[in-house]
Parts: structure tokens; sequence; C-alpha cells
């Protein structure tokens, strides 16, 4: 069955998350499936896309499909895993994304979110990543995306203790350009991406493009990316992330021991 549904309302195009049995977790399925209505959007020329889960929801995401993670010894979050392409896709979309968000946000989807050009949420709303919970090393690209949005203090706060900010810190810190209540979240979200619609398409693909390419101006040293990368391996090759999967699979608290 589809874990997403797709609508067009002129040239807004919409995709729904709707697979509330794993919370809407970000499984090769739904990444997939949402690919595919990018490109289709693409296609169609949609001016606006929103991204949201099926209204009443209590969580938006939960993140990545535990399930799917790699064993051990292999880079869970590779340039090539399917959430990453999910990300640059959305990232070179070729019109703002907004994501609608109503619930609370977890792992791999706070980079989801944080990757759309303008996020709006509800008092529902909340954020966290996790990976320290899990023993998972995440990735230069994800770190950056949160650097970007919130600076390093804030940024470090979140990944150190994984813990969920409110909607009211996520307005202040700048993760949300909008704070609404729950029964103006759908309409504030419409009337704004109608309003983005009547401008001039290409002036905003174009900026669009350049904002990407402004936010990654300050490249990395070669050596450096390898030091970065040696130490995520150090990571994925420890009993400790075997330990955080197979903890979260067994539904108890894990015992991470530091090696």
């Amino acid at each position: 069955m589809p874990q997403i549904q797709t609508r067009r309302d002129g040239a807004v195009g919409t995709i729904i998350m709707q697979h509330p049995e794993s919370r809407n977790s970000l499984s090769c399925q739904m990444l997939g499936e949402m690919r595919q209505a990018l490109t289709q959007f693409d296609r169609d020329g949609v001016r606006v896309v929103v991204i949201r889960a099926t209204a009443g929801a209590h969580v938006w995401s939960s993140g990545f499909n535990i399930h799917e993670l790699p064993v051990s010894g292999r880079d869970p979050l590779s340039y090539n895993d399917p959430l990453e392409c999910l990300l640059r896709e959305i990232q070179r979309f070729p019109a703002p994304v907004i994501a609608m968000i109503e619930g609370s946000v977890w792992g791999g989807a706070c980079d989801l979110s944080f990757i759309c050009d303008i996020v709006i949420g509800c008092p529902s709303t909340s954020f966290a990543i996790t990976p320290a919970k899990l023993g998972l090393p995440y990735n230069v690209s994800g770190i950056m995306h949160f650097i970007n949005i919130v600076g390093p203090r804030i940024a470090r706060e979140m990944f150190y203790t994984a813990e969920p900010i409110t909607a009211e810190r996520a307005l202040q810190v700048g993760i949300l350009n909008h704070l609404v209540a729950i029964e103006k979240l759908e309409s504030f979200t419409y009337d704004l991406a109608q309003r983005i619609t009547a401008n001039a398409p290409l002036a905003n693909r174009v900026m669009k493009e350049q904002l990407r390419l402004l936010a990654d101006a300050l490249p990395l040293r070669t050596e450096t990316f390898e030091y970065i990368q040696g130490l995520r391996r150090i990571v994925y090759d420890s009993r400790d992330y075997q330990e955080g999967k197979q903890a979260f699979l067994e539904k108890r608290k894990p015992a991470f021991q530091g090696e």
C-alpha cells in the first residue's frame, strides 16, 4: 500500500505522509514515493510543494526506519542513502518546499523538515534529533543543516541531549518560520503557498539555488572531511551502535559502554 498521498491544487502540490502504523517513519518505500512525487510535480510545473502528515497526527514523522538501518560496519547515512537522496532533491527542487508540521518530529525527520525552505508549526510541534540515543554517527551534511538553521550552540544541545524542544523554543531559535494555532495551520500554510505562486517562478527558482549554494559556501578541506569520516567510522563500527539498535528493537533502555 502507498505510504504517501499526493494532490495538486493549481500550482500547489502536496505530499501527505500517511503510514500511522510506523508513525510515518522514513522507510525506503516512503522516501522513494516522495522522490517520485517531487519528480512528477517538477514535470507538472508546480510552484510550491507542501509536505505534511494527515490531519490530527500526533507524530509528523518518527524519523528513519530503525529496522532498515544497516548492520555494524556500514555507514548508516552514506551519500546514496535514500534519505540523503531525498534531502538533496528537496534542496534542488526548482520551487519552494514548505513543511507543515502537526505533531512531533524525530531523528532524521528533523533533517527533512530543516531542509525545507519554510517550516510552519502549531503548539503540538516539537523537534528531537536522536542519534545519541542509538549510538549512531550523524553525517557531515546533516550536522551542517542544523548549524545553518539554529547555529552551533543550539545544534550542540539538540544532538548531545537528544531531547525534544517545544514549538515555542523552535520559533525562538529559527526552526519555525511561523507558529500558528492548530485550527489555522492548514489555512495559514496554503494561503502562504498561494501567495508564493503569484510571484515569478523563475526568480524564485534562481533565488532558491543561490541560497543553497551560499549555505554551502565554506567547503571543508579534503583532509578535514576524511578525518570526520574516520571519526564516524569509529562509531558505526562500535558495540554501542549495535546495542543502540538492538535496544530500540527490544523496547528497552540501551546500556552504552563507550566502546
